[in-house]
């Protein structure tokens, strides 16, 4: 198989070309050439940007399968189809579960659920927009491609080089150990799906040719944040007490918390993409993976959270 992945070098779709490679796949890369450009050395890389729309290193070559990571505008990924036509057999869309309409739910919700109405008058990505933004995007890519469309939806991500640091905050304070904050239920639900578990989902869905929707979430057995934090504790060595409190300070943004009336987006089913082939790293390995990670690169400071008097603060006010 021949693959083009537009990215492929940030955290999901870095793990994709690894799983990829490890598959005896042979990958081309399209991107701007600024990150990641130590990684994969074998690998071809075209040079392209989709912010200003230059394709033109795509118009000369043919591939099995597409995966477009980096797809967040409906421009990137028209763009994208009309500089590929039909040389590419299949085209996999990395899309999200912000796609969901949020109201009206319930556990379980599967890649039925309605989604919420496309945005395409905008490029500027927010809570409000981001989501929209994708919808419009798997519309144009299953209107294009029709049977050859493929489109998964990731939930949370989590593993070694996430850029997002959702995971890290919380691996990151539970091995200093000790009365931890948490301005939520303990029993909130939490969805993390590991980067490879993603990974492996794309690249059978790739060798399968398999259509559709896919919901990429995980772990395979519901947690809950308190259960998230105590198992960080325990692969870290050390010993955790939760203390529920008040919300946080707004300038302090936590990490996977979620007000009550979204818990039943912590609670969707991935039964359609397990019965395909999703994989379910246990969840301590992955925690085991990004400590030894944050640590290797020195745990360079989070933009998140709080300091350990912030923290002292506002356990102190519970």
């Amino acid at each position: 198989m021949r693959l083009l992945v537009l990215g492929g070098t940030s955290f999901v779709g870095r793990a994709i070309v690894d799983e990829a490679l490890r598959q005896g796949i042979h990958v081309t890369l399209f991107s701007r050439g600024i990150t990641g450009t130590d990684l994969f050395p074998d690998v071809p890389r075209l040079i392209g940007d989709r912010d200003t729309g230059d394709y033109t290193a795509l118009r000369n070559d043919h591939w099995d399968a597409v995966v477009d990571v980096s797809g967040y505008v409906p421009r990137h990924v028209g763009q994208a189809m009309d500089a590929l036509g039909d040389r590419v057999s299949r085209y996999l869309f990395i899309s999200t579960q912000a796609v969901y309409q949020r109201s009206g739910i319930g556990p379980g919700a599967d890649e039925d659920t309605p989604r919420r109405p496309p945005v395409r008058d905008t490029e500027e990505l927010t809570e409000a927009t981001y989501g929209p933004c994708k919808v419009a995007c798997e519309d144009d890519v299953v209107a294009r491609y029709g049977p050859r469309a493929t489109i998964v939806r990731l939930g949370k991500v989590a593993g070694p080089h996430d850029v997002q640091h959702g995971l890290v905050y919380w691996v990151r304070r539970a091995s200093r150990g000790g009365r931890v904050a948490l301005p939520t239920h303990p029993d909130q639900p939490v969805q993390l799906i590991d980067s490879r578990d993603a990974a492996r989902l794309v690249v059978q869905l790739l060798l399968d040719g398999r259509p559709g929707a896919f919901n990429a979430i995980g772990p395979a057995e519901p947690i809950t944040i308190s259960e998230l934090i105590t198992t960080c504790a325990q692969v870290a060595g050390t010993e955790v007490e939760i203390v529920p409190v008040p919300a946080a300070p707004p300038t302090a943004f936590f990490p996977l918390i979620q007000p009550d009336p979204l818990w039943p987006t912590q609670q969707r089913s991935s039964a359609r993409a397990r019965a395909v082939g999703l994989t379910s790293t246990p969840l301590a390995a992955t925690i085991a993976d990004v400590l030894t990670w944050d640590r290797e690169r020195g745990e360079p400071p989070l933009d998140h959270g709080l300091s350990p008097a912030e923290e002292a603060a506002l356990i102190a006010g519970a």
